[in-house]
């Protein structure tokens, strides 16, 4: 069951209306992002942060499919339950991605938004689930930063770069702690989901497949496994296993 079905009618309307005008707010570019608020792309990525990190809306929070993940894994066996997470939520990106596709060209233009909110979402709860399991504070502000950042797959060390962080999570300097205490994340939220909604909004509707009814569905589930697959390569490197 994706996260919109846990939506009142109401919400799954606001959200695809949202996902729509966000997708438009990053294709105008870095340039034009800069000259607006950004307000669209803000708003849509601390979604992803709150409902997949903390949970809501009965989607359960990152720090609960990690506990869940580590029991199934037996005691003392993180890696094991990181495994088991990864193939969980791949598992279902998989099959939002392919009823996206199922309708192709006739369907794709409604469900592409929800797609798109149901596999951030679910990639936000995947990293952070990481982190939590490799004893990460999914409360700690530089954390909560970083997972954003694994969002953009192989860019997440130029996304760090850019904010000030390295690529491994630890202690973040003073001056950037204290820059994101004083309300940066709207900054940094414009700058991540400007890259993560071009990049998923371009490779969603040129690929000349997904808008074939049927096979769309499979190359939708497909390219979704692939995506998560690098974000979590991503979320693996920013947060290494302590000790």
């Amino acid at each position: 069951m994706g996260i919109l079905n846990l939506f009142s009618p109401a919400e799954k309307k606001r959200a695809r209306r949202s996902t729509r005008a966000a997708m438009k707010e990053a294709r105008r570019g870095d340039g034009a992002a800069a000259q607006s608020d950004g307000g669209a792309l803000q708003s849509l990525v601390e979604s992803f942060r709150d409902i997949g990190l903390d949970g809501r809306f009965g989607y359960a929070s990152a720090a609960d499919v990690a506990r869940r993940a580590q029991k199934a894994a037996g005691k003392g066996r993180p890696e094991k339950a990181i495994k088991r997470l990864i193939r969980q939520h791949r598992r279902g990106v998989g099959v939002a991605g392919f009823a996206t596709g199922l309708g192709g060209f006739i369907t794709l233009p409604v469900l592409l938004p929800a797609n798109i909110f149901e596999f951030y979402v679910q990639a936000t709860r995947l990293v952070g689930g990481i982190a939590a399991v490799r004893g990460y504070d999914l409360n700690d502000e530089e954390v909560r930063v970083r997972v954003l950042a694994a969002l953009t797959g192989e860019e997440a060390g130029d996304v760090l770069g850019s904010l000030g962080l390295g690529p491994i999570a630890g202690v973040a300097a003073r001056g950037v702690a204290s820059r994101m205490r004083r309300g940066s994340s709207s900054q940094i939220a414009q700058a991540i989901g400007s890259r993560i909604m071009r990049r998923f909004a371009l490779r969603s509707t040129r690929l000349f497949g997904k808008a074939i009814p049927g096979l769309g569905a499979v190359v939708g589930a497909i390219s979704d496994r692939r995506q998560l697959a690098k974000i979590a390569e991503a979320a693996l490197t920013s947060f290494p296993a302590k000790g």
